[in-house]
């Protein structure tokens, strides 16, 4: 069986919490005035200096939108403006959120145009539709906060980011890359795709982005129409770690194309924050890129990631696993997975049932409900 790397990335963690402990004491020092220069190096310092952020985002619905190619101003603004709500909402704040609901209605009203010049032509009528039902939904949300509805709020403010999602995927017009010519004899998904996986324990619903992953997305969709994955069992089950699935029956750790009798192996790739198309085939630890960000990262409870042989960038196939993000574990935005493995999508709907399932129950069935036109077939030479 395929795994992720878990010794490796514990050793590796190690070593990080040494450095952290190290600025830490620095900072300590620096506050006290004691030198403790000679047990920390510069390099120790740019390190500090060029950690990732914290309060990295979370939910995969927000990553998702976050990871659309897309570059309209107003519709990014229309998102802020109700995912900085649970700032209020957790600091019970809820008067505060009037500002939020006065910025979206603005966004839809005064910069309506601006909205729709990201839409193309033959879209605008369903995007047009949504605006109209956004300003009725904030005005409808201004009797909640007055009433200070807590569950209200959180209800609407869910449904409306998911109708500024729907926007913003209207706002996509074209695959925006050309995918590298190697990888033609791969399935490749050229968009999205949600799929619907009936397991033992329940029922969850995955979104898998092409548009930042489209060999690892492509692969997965294609075994999921092949119904490669009904009645395959869990494998591993860590808790706060990985849900691991995708090894077949027998000898092979992967799937055989019987079209070509061969093990299907699929690259490692890895879409950076800035970059034009994804890295392949080399981890970005491997690649000198420690610090940069992948667009679909390692920091939400349910994020979808390819399992591979750990010394083998390129030799993942039929296996993937769950990440079971634990804050504590693993802090947001320090993640130590990020650019080790491909991630491809996120677990939408239905969450919780991941907690439920321990190694040996299944998956039932698992369906492409959406974006199945978005799969390209491989070509065979």
């Amino acid at each position: 069986m395929q795994r992720v790397g878990f010794l490796e990335v514990c050793q590796t963690a190690l070593r990080s919490v040494a450095k952290i402990m190290a600025m830490v004491a620095l900072a300590i020092a620096l506050a006290v005035g004691v030198n403790l220069a000679a047990g920390f190096d510069s390099s120790d310092m740019r390190a500090a200096i060029a950690l990732p952020p914290g309060n990295a985002v979370t939910d995969g619905k927000a990553l998702l939108r976050n990871a659309l190619p897309i570059d309209n101003k107003p519709v990014r603004e229309l998102q802020r403006s109700f995912e900085s709500m649970s700032d209020a909402l957790r600091a019970r704040r809820i008067s505060a959120l009037s500002r939020n609901l006065s910025t979206a209605n603005r966004v839809l009203t005064a910069k309506k145009a601006g909205l729709l010049a990201g839409v193309p032509a033959d879209r605008q009528p369903q995007a047009e539709a949504l605006i109209a039902e956004m300003q009725a939904d904030v005005e409808n949300m201004r009797a909640d906060v007055e009433a200070q509805d807590k569950a209200a709020i959180q209800v609407k403010r869910s449904q409306f980011l998911d109708k500024v999602g729907q926007l913003e995927a209207l706002m996509v017009d074209h695959f925006p890359y050309e995918i590298p010519e190697e990888y033609s004899n791969l399935p490749q998904l050229k968009g999205r795709a949600t799929v619907e996986v009936e397991t033992t324990q329940g029922n969850v619903t995955l979104v898998v982005d092409g548009y930042n992953a489209p060999v690892t997305a492509g692969n997965f969709v294609d075994l999921v129409q092949r119904g490669f994955y009904d009645g395959l069992s869990f494998t591993r089950a860590e808790d706060f770690y990985v849900l691991q699935i995708g090894d077949p029956p027998g000898k092979e750790d992967g799937f055989i194309d019987p079209a070509t009798g061969k093990y299907r192996a699929v690259p490692l790739e890895v879409m950076v924050k800035g970059d034009q198309q994804p890295t392949y085939g080399i981890t970005l630890e491997d690649a000198g890129r420690y610090l940069d960000q992948p667009v679909l990262p390692f920091s939400a409870y349910g994020t979808l990631s390819m399992a591979r042989p750990e010394a083998e960038p390129n030799g993942g196939s039929s296996q993937f696993f769950f990440f079971l993000f634990e804050p504590e574990l693993t802090p947001a935005g320090l993640n130590l997975l990020d650019g080790r493995y491909s991630v491809f999508g996120y677990v939408t709907e239905n969450k919780e049932v991941l907690r439920e399932i321990k190694q040996g129950d299944k998956i039932i069935s698992a369906k492409v409900t959406q974006g199945l036109e978005n799969l390209v077939e491989p070509q065979q030479t």
